[in-house]
């Protein structure tokens, strides 16, 4: 199985602390990098982390407050400096695309390769990008401005030869591929070995779910069902409750309730406010709902596995 990677560069909230950075994660699957949010301060992170930024291709933005896409100007002329060439997209609400336009207009003339611009629906769950390895849809939020989150959904792969049979029947190699496609084998004396045989079942899809700042939504579970990993903003504790209703964002509990109800594998925590020097209670309090969190923190790596049942 390949890896399925989240690796965590910032996690702090608008307000920037010696602690934490603004928001901001990589996803790695299958030999593809993708970025989701920029915060300030981001490129740094990556550049101290050595994090080669060649095969960084899409860079998906959830909402338009500076604490999620300050670092994307900044990141995009450091990516010219570098040399690219190859094309960057960059998903974000349609609002950002004339802003982002005039700031590359402004700051990164002859920047030598194309940013291309993909305005997302944040009202709707749709597809926003698909490839041979997965699909990305937006998962709508509910927050101050116009906002989504991004549910990474892998596809299934192909099965997996068993090499004994194929010894057994003494199969060319030349067949491997049309056997892993469904194809069954027919031997020089005509018997039909049907393709069951030949395969072990592909390797189950993995998914990861990112929901960025957002008022606590009942609904949301729905959208993240069963999902294997689930980053969940959690601000505040619950005594910040009015406060967290106040600004539309979510408390511990009520992330670890959206992940309890999505029968989630794992949950992360994230967007820590500044006033807390230590998340231990947020941990604890979600814990007691949800069992299998964890806290987000710069420089975490963690694989995406399939759920246990």
């Amino acid at each position: 199985m390949q890896p399925f990677l989240v690796r965590v560069l910032g996690c702090g909230s608008a307000k920037p602390t010696p602690r934490h950075n603004a928001s901001s994660q990589i996803v790695e699957l299958r030999n593809k990098i993708f970025m989701i949010d920029c915060g300030e301060g981001t490129q740094i992170y990556l550049h101290r982390a050595r994090f080669r930024l060649g095969k960084l291709g899409h860079i998906f933005i959830s909402h338009l407050h500076g604490d999620h896409c300050f670092g994307l100007i900044g990141l995009i002329s450091s990516l010219g400096l570098m040399g690219r060439t190859a094309p960057l997209h960059v998903y974000a609400p349609e609002a950002l695309g004339p802003m982002l336009r005039a700031q590359i207009n402004l700051f990164c003339e002859g920047l030598g390769y194309e940013v291309c611009f993909h305005a997302v629906d944040t009202t709707q769950m749709q597809v926003v990008y698909e490839d041979r390895s997965l699909t990305v849809k937006t998962i709508p939020l509910q927050h101050r401005i116009p906002c989504c989150g991004y549910l990474f959904t892998e596809k299934a792969g192909a099965p997996h030869i068993r090499r004994d049979m194929i010894d057994f029947y003494r199969i060319p190699l030349s067949q491997i591929y049309n056997i892993k496609g469904g194809a069954d084998w027919v031997t020089p004396d005509g018997q039909v070995v049907e393709n069951h045989r030949l395969v072990t079942s592909p390797d189950p899809v993995r998914s990861y779910a990112y929901c960025s700042d957002t008022s606590y939504m009942p609904q949301l579970h729905e959208m993240v069902k069963g999902v294997d990993l689930l980053y969940h903003e959690s601000t505040y504790g619950s005594e910040f409750e009015r406060l967290a209703r106040s600004y539309h964002h979510s408390t511990a509990a009520q992330a670890a309730m959206v992940a309890r109800d999505a029968g989630a594998g794992q949950l992360m925590l994230g967007h820590y406010s500044a006033r807390y020097d230590d998340e231990t209670a947020l941990l604890n309090e979600a814990r007691a709902i949800f069992p299998n969190t964890i806290l987000a923190n710069e420089g975490l790596e963690i694989p995406v596995v399939v759920k246990k049942d």
